[in-house]
């Protein structure tokens, strides 16, 4: 989940902010959700019992195989996917279960309009009935599953992008198939996680594996996508985009006539910036600039990044960010986007994962903490600033799960996103992007501007990396003043 540049997570009414969030971490003073936290009976995790034995989160070691294909405009595709696994439990594992995430606002579809995710033709398990809003398939393997050894499944799969923008939806012309894929659910000491999908921030949980996808689609439309990417000919008018994304725990992919560009950090990371026509030019140029150097800088400071590559796909109109392992989906305006903390996922739920139901603060508190450093902001003194201290009701929580936070949607943008976000505009809510936030919410808001005025007052660069201006090339401004490109 992926706010705005300036997101804040508020531990207590005294103290804590967010500077001290991994101090939290070490000692472990999150609460783990309570039973009211938890999701409808369909999951979980969040109020089972240990089951002995079953500690392993399993299955994993996954690899996909995918070959789709899709129609003119590249709002349909189909074909076929293979899921091979291991059993990492103790307990012979029965059963897996296809997560069918882009169903999780559409349901199971009417008899006119089936579910935008359809899977048939399974081979390697027989296949149940479709559960939790239609976004679980439970699938019954040939025999028991012992501990360390392989079996896989193969199925047909089609993708319809639904008439919405929005993560698995589309803008104008282009396609966003972000959670579109089917991927395996995880079990653990707690069960099965199952949990229900929220327009409000995330719902997913997934463990590391690798896919191999190939893409067959009209030349015509340009299409980044998670892992190192390639692209051949294909048939007559047809490309075929081959991506390769390795240790990840998602795929995502976007399609429509981009504008491309293309650079490598100084540490060696593949950037590809794909956006819309209309897309505002200073937006564009700010994301690009700051996902180099973040992407660099990340890698300093947090470990090298993995993936090889990373694609910033950039619209005016989607709602927000979202990040997926390699491709980041930005709405953007004139002042840029959320990029900062989009790039800073790939660490926070990229590299170190975490269940993003049951405790959306971990990823996106980190994420935060990252994106404040990047922009050189201690945050000391915020909490005597009333505009960034914001506290929505008693009952409010930091380490309460997206199953209250998709019931109290007003806490969620206010208390998770803080007051140094802009106000989402009337009318343009969830429709617009994955959590309810209107591009203007992706932009620096108020208390954002004042730091770095101040910082500007005190003759201090506004971050202690390359800047947007300097290394993209042009004169200054005040949100770049004083910061120089990195040599090389």
């Amino acid at each position: 989940m992926s706010p705005s540049l300036a997101r804040s997570f508020p531990v207590g009414r005294r103290r804590l902010i967010l500077l001290l969030l991994p101090l939290v971490l070490l000692l472990g003073l999150g609460s783990p959700a309570s039973p009211a936290d938890a999701a409808p009976a369909d999951r979980t995790a969040a109020d089972r019992r240990p089951v002995p034995g079953a500690a392993a989160a399993t299955p994993d070691r996954a690899r996909h195989d995918v070959a789709l294909r899709s129609d003119a405009d590249g709002g349909h595709w189909s074909g076929r996917q293979r899921v091979s696994f291991r059993n990492a439990s103790d307990r012979p594992l029965r059963e897996v279960y296809l997560r069918l995430w882009g169903n999780g606002e559409d349901g199971c579809g009417t008899p006119g309009t089936p579910s935008p995710v359809r899977v048939s033709h399974v081979r390697g398990g027989v296949p149940g009935r479709p559960a939790v809003g239609c976004t679980a398939l439970p699938l019954t393997l040939p025999r028991p599953l012992a501990r360390g050894q392989r079996t896989s499944i193969a199925f047909d799969v089609s993708l319809t992008v639904p008439d919405r923008n929005a993560r698995f939806g589309r803008e104008g012309a282009f396609r966003f198939l972000g959670n579109a894929l089917p991927v395996l659910a995880v079990h653990d000491a707690t069960g099965w996680h199952l949990d229900p999908y929220v327009r409000v921030g995330e719902s997913f949980h997934a463990l590391a594996g690798d896919f191999h996808v190939r893409l067959d689609h009209p030349s015509a439309l340009k299409v980044p996508a998670t892992g190192e990417t390639r692209t051949r000919p294909g048939g007559p008018g047809r490309t075929v985009t081959t991506s390769v994304g390795q240790r990840v725990r998602d795929f995502a992919w976007a399609a429509g006539p981009f504008h491309t560009a293309e650079e490598t950090t100084p540490a060696g990371v593949r950037v590809r910036s794909f956006w819309a026509p209309g897309t505002p030019a200073e937006g564009v140029r700010l994301n690009r600039a700051y996902g180099v150097a973040s992407i660099d800088r990340f890698g300093r400071e947090f470990g090298r990044y993995p993936y090889g590559e990373i694609d910033l796909v950039m619209t005016p109109g989607f709602g927000g960010g979202m990040e997926y392992r390699g491709l980041v989906l930005l709405g953007t305006g004139e002042e840029g986007s959320a990029v900062v903390h989009e790039v800073a996922h790939q660490w926070w739920y990229g590299i170190v994962g975490n269940d993003e139901y049951a405790a959306p603060w971990l990823d996106e508190s980190f994420a935060q903490y990252a994106g404040f450093r990047f922009l050189g902001e201690d945050m000391r003194d915020c909490w005597s600033d009333e505009d960034w201290v914001y506290w929505p009701s008693d009952s409010t929580t930091l380490t309460r799960s997206m199953a209250y936070f998709s019931q109290h949607r007003d806490e969620s943008l206010r208390h998770l996103h803080g007051r140094a976000v802009r106000p989402v505009r009337p009318g343009t809510g969830p429709r617009h992007g994955h959590h309810g936030t209107a591009p203007a919410a992706v932009r620096p808001g108020p208390l954002v501007r004042r730091l770095h005025h101040r910082r500007l007052q005190e003759g201090r660069p506004v971050h202690d990396g390359p800047g947007p201006r300097s290394l993209l090339g042009g004169p200054p401004d005040p949100l770049t003043r004083g910061v120089s490109a990195p040599a090389g």
